[in-house]
């Protein structure tokens, strides 16, 4: 039999009614309860309100209203305990600014213990960090071998005076209410989390595995350098880490296998190492660094390994980033490496430029790739923000990032403004460059059309939702 709902202005006592072959699940309702709440057992019921009860000897339950010695005195009783129980209901409806606790115990075959705390209009001085209170009003259920599933809402950060105690001293309680947090601000599959312990972003630091891990880091890097490298190219790499201050974490993604022949370096037993054969810089830069994992970087540098430095020093270049307000640049290259594009080479005398001409035809607007909002994809350095718009636009595919380049300034507004060349920080370009190979370029040049179609139709698709892909 179901046992009817009982109210209590606090938890001080509570009466579970049950049949004789139930006592299997008293015992175990009991055993929950008392995780959360001290409880009293009263041993068997013989008197209660006047009403008398006792067993017979095969187990069942009779009751009788008062004995022939006081019928008189427990129908009296009866009657004014009954008198006062409807007198002080109607008098508690008038007075809405009481809590109400409401605990339904229901024996089924899927037992729910379900406590509802409904709005307390009362401050009792201790509230639910404004973090961790629920958005919604939902329950959902918990799939579990124990035969209680618990149901946990909770509407108002104010706390019955009783359960107060509760929670400041017992874990399970506060357990028990937090089973049914459900945050819609919290990140995608989070929500059932306490903003108070979610963490939706990290970083690249390396910890020890001992102590105390506030004392983990004597620095906390501000950049982050990432370069795509074969040992072959390891003299260009060591080169240009031993320009970088303690401010940069460095990674490497090692594309030839051989990452524990960069140990002969003294920096590179503090670096990072990634190492899968044959894959590309975008490639690894799709997978590796999400933006959530580097969120810690006010820079990050996504380098090839092919690139001479003699004239670079990143703490200057960072300097005059910042100064002209570029969310995404590159150095300036040197003007006698014969490029293709006019707007990355190095202007003399010039700390950065942000337009530039091109060949007659090659710009349809003097704000537009790549006469201005235009690096390549050798050596970008992107803001954190920037960072992630862009990473958003790799394909998972495309592992060889053309056409990124002339992409780059949807994630920027003014694009022309925000983007540029640091022309008194140059860089030049060697050779040994997986991209001089045929195929590669072959397929490089592929995946160029395939991005340009992609993202024309994505475009067609926005202003169009009736576009198919």
């Amino acid at each position: 039999m179901r046992p009817d709902t009982v109210p209590f202005d606090d938890m001080e006592g509570m009466l579970l009614s049950y049949e004789y072959h139930s006592s299997s699940f008293i015992a175990s309702t009991t055993a929950h309860l008392g995780i959360s709440f001290p409880l009293k057992d009263l041993g068997e019921l013989h008197d209660f309100l006047g009403i008398e009860a006792a067993r017979t000897a095969i187990g069942e339950l009779r009751v009788s209203i008062g004995s022939m010695k006081k019928s008189n005195e427990g129908t009296k009783l009866t009657v004014t305990t009954i008198l006062g129980v409807i007198f002080g209901f109607f008098v508690g409806l008038s007075f809405q600014k009481f809590s109400s606790i409401r605990l339904h115990v229901i024996p089924d075959l899927s037992s729910t213990l379900e406590m509802a705390f409904i709005e307390d209009r009362r401050s009792y001085g201790t509230d639910f960090p404004a973090s961790s209170k629920p958005r919604v009003n939902r329950t959902r259920s918990h799939q579990s071998d124990d035969p209680f599933k618990f149901n946990v809402v909770y509407t108002n950060p104010s706390l019955n005076p009783v359960l107060k105690g509760a929670l400041q001293n017992d874990v399970a309680a506060y357990t028990l209410l937090a089973m049914n947090i459900y945050v819609e601000s919290n990140p995608y599959g989070a929500e059932l989390l306490p903003p108070g312990i979610v963490v939706a972003e990290t970083d690249l630091y390396l910890r020890r595995l001992w102590g105390d891990p506030k004392q983990d880091l004597k620095t906390h890097p501000k950049y982050l350098v990432t370069f795509t490298a074969a040992f072959d190219q390891s003299k260009n790499v060591d080169m240009a880490v031993k320009k970088l201050s303690d401010d940069f974490t460095i990674l490497l993604f090692h594309y030839d296998g051989r990452a524990s022949d960069w140990e002969q370096f003294e920096w590179s037993k503090h670096a990072i190492h990634v190492s899968i054969k044959k894959q590309t810089k975008w490639w690894y830069a799709k997978r590796f660094l999400h933006p959530d994992v580097v969120a810690a970087y006010d820079y990050i540098f996504v380098w090839d390994d092919h690139i001479g430095i003699e004239h670079f020093n990143a703490d200057k270049y960072l300097h005059l980033v910042k100064k002209y307000g570029l969310e995404i640049s590159q150095p300036g290259i040197d003007p006698n490496e014969g490029l293709t594009w006019e707007m990355t080479k190095r202007r003399i005398h010039s700390d950065v430029h942000k337009e530039t001409m091109e060949k007659p035809g090659w710009c349809t607007d003097p704000h537009l790739p790549p006469c201005a909002a235009f690096v390549e994809i050798v050596a970008p350095v992107f803001s954190r923000n920037a960072w992630r718009c862009v990473w958003h636009m790799i394909q998972n595919d495309l592992v060889h990032g053309w056409g990124l380049d002339f992409a780059f300034a949807r994630c920027v507004e003014p694009a022309h403004e925000k983007i540029g060349v640091v022309d008194a920080q140059w860089i030049s370009y060697q050779s040994g460059s997986i991209r001089d190979q045929r195929h590669v370029r072959e397929r490089s040049m592929l995946e160029w059309s395939l991005f340009q179609a992609r993202l024309a139709h994505a475009d067609r698709a926005y202003v169009d939702p009736t576009v198919r892909g």
